[in-house]
């Protein structure tokens, strides 16, 4: 038995309260940790759809820049992608999913309109313009999406670690500790009541 917690019913109160918070506690956890598991997993079907649209956008985004490569000249269409100006209309924000911060970029609009005239162009230089603008968009969602996949992983593997830590050691530790004060207790009014009972006899 613990020794910080001597046979008394004062003891065994405290007991039987740290064994019932231990508990729900661990319930709480295992409920969150399966909350977690279902988002991640979630998760994971989106970012494995969105990585597929991003190499089906590039392979088409790459084709139809080497057609304006063949149709304009490499010089031509490289001069027109150094005026492409830096992307810099990109926040972060942080939305909560069970206590865990999770980053969420804010959803900007594609730049329907060229960064360049259309004297010396064609529509295969468009149609790359607008591939890879998409697959700028599919790339913030991704980076988003794996981002939090990864919050989350470290929090579920930080949430089972607890639960366990309560499964495993406080539980069991209290309902040790509970059952041998329980134990003693008894114990001890069996004696004090045959004790009594030899005295009544006596008398």
């Amino acid at each position: 038995m613990d020794n910080t917690l001597f046979p008394t019913k004062g003891n065994l109160i405290v007991a039987k309260n740290t064994l019932a918070l231990s508990q729900q506690g661990y319930g709480l956890l295992d409920k969150k940790r399966n909350i977690l598991v279902r988002e991640m997993m979630e998760l994971i079907d989106t970012a494995q759809t969105i990585q597929s649209q991003i190499d089906s956008t590039f392979s088409a985004a790459y084709k139809a820049l080497q057609d304006a490569n063949i149709k304009m000249g490499i010089h031509t269409v490289e001069q027109i992608g150094n005026s492409v100006q830096e992307e810099d209309r990109i926040e972060v924000k942080v939305r909560s999913i069970m206590g865990v911060e999770i980053p969420v970029l804010n959803k900007l609009e594609n730049r329907r309109i060229p960064m360049y005239g259309f004297a010396r162009t064609t529509v295969s230089l468009d149609e790359a313009h607008n591939n890879f603008e998409r697959v700028k968009m599919l790339s913030m969602q991704l980076a988003e999406v794996e981002n939090a996949i990864y919050r989350l992983a470290v929090n579920i593997k930080r949430t089972q670690k607890r639960a366990n830590a309560l499964k495993n050691v406080t539980i069991p530790k209290y309902e040790k500790i509970t059952k041998e004060i329980q134990n003693f207790l008894e114990e001890k009014e069996r004696e004090e009541f045959s004790r009594l009972k030899t005295i009544k006899t006596r008398r």
